[in-house]
């Protein structure tokens, strides 16, 4: 179950230590992507675009020094990476920080460590880059934008603020006057549950336009819910 609403793209080309790194980050609630080197590393960030990348740095194809460069300068992401390497250098540490990295690890590691670190990264730029994920709808809440593995939702503003609301509770049940108190905090007219009804199928219809989970559920009597796994 993803809690958190956070993704984690783990770019390893040894399969041992990748999959021990996924199996602690799911266990702690992140959505987890694998890539076993640098290439498909560029193909799934660009595919599912997730809120943090875990990479290794010496990596076949394409280096991870590579990686974190195109996520920078190229994608123009702001999402945090922290660098793994075997190497314990002063100089290797700076210029990974330098290339855009914002934490580095030394091999072998803990991956309660691990973990604990990416806590503390996301605590720190929290204001820089806020995305929200589940089962693999990124959300972008302060630049309306949203996609599922890559494809875009055009939603409106309104389907945009009601699909961030879901998301913000996972797994609980939203009344409709929940919703109307959020998406129109100051209306001078009534507005009827009846139109949530509308934005809540017009959401249903364009998820189900790039083939994403029907994750909105209708609990009879009570509202919806956004059902997070």
């Amino acid at each position: 179950m993803n809690t958190k609403g956070k993704s984690i793209l783990i770019v390893e080309d040894d399969p041992k230590i990748r999959q021990l790194i996924k199996i602690y980050l799911e266990n702690d609630g992140y959505e987890v992507w694998e890539a076993e080197d640098g290439k498909q590393a560029i193909d799934m960030f660009e595919r599912y675009d997730p809120c943090f990348a875990i990479i290794d740095l010496m990596l076949p194809e394409v280096s991870g020094e590579e990686v974190c460069h195109w996520i920078r300068v190229e994608k123009k992401s702001d999402s945090p990476i922290i660098m793994v390497t075997a190497k314990v250098d002063e100089k290797d540490r700076i210029h990974g920080l330098k290339i855009g990295a914002d934490d580095y690890i030394t091999k072998p590691f803990s991956p309660n460590e691990l973990v604990a670190r990416v806590e503390a990264v996301l605590r720190r730029t929290a204001n820089r880059c806020s995305k929200i994920s589940y089962q693999g709808i990124t959300l972008k809440p302060f630049k309306g934008e949203a996609n599922y593995r890559g494809a875009n939702l055009s939603l409106t503003k309104n389907e945009t603020k009601l699909l961030h609301l879901f998301m913000q509770h996972p797994n609980q049940v939203l009344s409709r006057e929940q919703m109307i108190d959020y998406l129109y905090p100051h209306a001078e007219k009534d507005i009827t549950t009846r139109t949530i009804d509308v934005h809540v199928r017009h959401l249903r219809e364009k998820l189900a336009q790039v083939d994403a989970p029907d994750c909105i559920q209708t609990v009879r009597g009570m509202g919806y819910k956004f059902v997070a796994f």
